[in-house]
């Protein structure tokens, strides 16, 4: 955290950390308050692919703390500079934000319905996310999260019903259905790793 507030007080130019806001427009940022907006945006996204939400919380919560006084719409108008400057840069896209972070998702074991709430906390609007996680394949996904936590196939032991009913458990918690987390635990390790060998050709 410490690095991250380095870099982007060096990016802005070393703006101080907090400003004297007292005779200032309650309702307008100051033009130091949006230079650092800007500044702190492209730090930001050089770092990592982010939603428009994450993006504006980030600038919100990082103004409180470094603009003493700063007012609730100078904060809305800070973010919403920022998330401006992200799409004029064509550093922010929600839709490719959400079928990367889908893709990758389903690729290490999670479930449509895991990533489709992720991606609702991130920002993400609705009619995005259903086709984002339109292209995950939860029966792989399932097979995937059963090798991690040698379920099913992958077990080192022969199973009982308890242990079965433990591993269903784990599948619901992960927002898999019955159907799919049954017919998992039932496969064999040859079905488990044709069907991973056909997904990854």
């Amino acid at each position: 955290m410490q690095m991250e507030d380095q870099g982007e007080d060096s990016i802005a130019e070393q703006v101080t950390a907090r400003e004297d806001l007292t005779h200032v427009d309650a309702d307008k940022p100051t033009a130091r308050m949006l230079s650092w907006s800007k500044n702190s945006a492209a730090y930001r996204l050089a770092r990592r692919m982010m939603s428009k939400r994450e993006l504006a919380d980030a600038i919100k919560r990082k103004a409180k703390s470094k603009f003493e006084g700063i007012t609730e719409s100078q904060l809305l108008a800070l973010a919403e500079h920022a998330v401006a400057f992200g799409l004029n840069m064509k550093a922010l896209d929600d839709v490719n934000y959400a079928q990367v972070r889908a893709a990758s998702a389903g690729r290490t074991g999670k479930s449509t319905r895991a990533v489709a709430r992720k991606l609702a906390e991130k920002g993400i609007e609705r009619e995005i996310i259903e086709t984002a996680v339109s292209e995950i394949d939860d029966l792989r996904s399932a097979v995937v999260y059963a090798r991690k936590k040698a379920f099913g196939p992958f077990r080192r032991k022969p199973a009982d019903d308890q242990q079965e009913r433990r591993e269903l458990a784990s599948f619901g918690r992960q927002g898999f259905s019955f159907d799919v987390g049954r017919r998992v635990t039932r496969m064999t390790i040859e079905e488990a790793e044709d069907l991973l060998s056909n997904a990854a050709g």
